[in-house]
């Protein structure tokens, strides 16, 4: 169909690190939308933030609930009428289910609303449960997202979104951190083999105090997030991790090592898949505080200059 328009743009830069770092981010903002935790709108199992740049935005993940997003949005009085570029992490649906619900809603009174969605590549493999039926709900989304007018872009690595906003594209996976269900599998050429989700990307902002990261369930591991973060930016300090980190059943020396990967970390936003315990724990190992270290809500946000905030009345129980 016509209507179906695919933009594949194979994103392997050939740059070299201090190159992708030339350009570093001023204003920063990230803002919880999705998220199990709430009190200011809807809680869900499910992740979505609006993440601002020097006047930039992202919608990055959708939620898991058609309406939820666009709810809390409502509620927390954003508008996601002037978004234009949403990035959704990786195929599992409580990432993808607000995405048509949104880009419907915005785009008669907005047409460019939502229009660019990025992706990691392959995300439009056959992926299958562990009864072996077909589980990937995303491919018909994106024909149908598509028909919408919007363009589906697909990155092979990182691409520069905006000045200092950097989307990996799929992350090496140098540490084993197995941040998936191994019951799940993907098809292959050479057949049917365990799902990494290969296709999990994150954002990456670079600031003149370090490197901020926000990650939509970590699939790909935090450690290794964290290590092309900085190989992307040129910049070792990590000033802050924003999102879910799939940490949630992990056992404490997984929590140890990961700890000892984001040493130096400034601030801890985790939601999501990160769960309660780990976050708490991570807090601890990593020499923070209630006050730099929260448990997200919708509505919590992180702001460069600023730090954490827990959300309007959320950070009672966050904190």
């Amino acid at each position: 169909m016509r209507l179906v328009r695919w933009m594949i743009l194979l994103a392997a830069l050939a740059l070299a690190p201090a190159a992708m770092a030339a350009t570093l981010a001023g204003h920063v903002r990230v803002t919880t939308l999705s998220t199990m935790l709430a009190d200011e709108g809807i809680g869900e199992w499910g992740y979505a933030a609006l993440v601002e740049v020097d006047g930039h935005k992202v919608l990055f993940d959708t939620g898991a609930h058609a309406d939820v997003v666009q709810r809390n949005a409502q509620t927390l009085g954003i508008d996601l009428s002037q978004v234009e570029d949403v990035v959704i992490t990786h195929f599992h649906n409580d990432h993808t289910g607000g995405l048509l619900t949104l880009r419907k809603a915005l785009m008669a009174a907005h047409p460019r609303a939502l229009s660019r969605l990025h992706v990691g590549a392959g995300i439009m493999a056959p992926r299958f449960d562990a009864k072996g039926t077909p589980d990937n709900d995303f491919i018909a989304l994106a024909h149908d997202y598509a028909a919408t007018g919007g363009t589906v872009i697909e990155h092979a690595g990182p691409v520069e979104l905006a000045p200092g906003l950097w989307l990996t594209g799929p992350v090496p996976r140098p540490h084993d951190e197995r941040n998936f269900d191994e019951s799940e599998m993907v098809r292959t050429a050479t057949g049917l083999a365990v799902d990494p989700v290969a296709e999990d990307s994150s954002l990456v902002i670079a600031t003149a105090d370090g490197v901020v990261i926000v990650a939509g369930c970590g699939h790909a591991g935090i450690m290794n997030i964290a290590d092309d973060a900085r190989a992307m930016t040129g910049d070792a300090r990590l000033l802050a991790v924003i999102g879910g980190l799939h940490l949630f059943a992990k056992p404490d020396e997984v929590l140890m090592a990961t700890a000892l990967r984001l040493k130096g970390l400034r601030y801890l936003l985790a939601g999501h898949c990160t769960g309660i315990e780990a976050t708490v724990r991570l807090r601890d190992l990593l020499l923070l505080d209630r006050h730099t270290a929260v448990v997200e809500a919708v509505g919590s946000s992180f702001a460069w200059g600023e730090g954490v905030a827990s959300g309007i009345r959320a950070g009672a129980i966050a904190g």
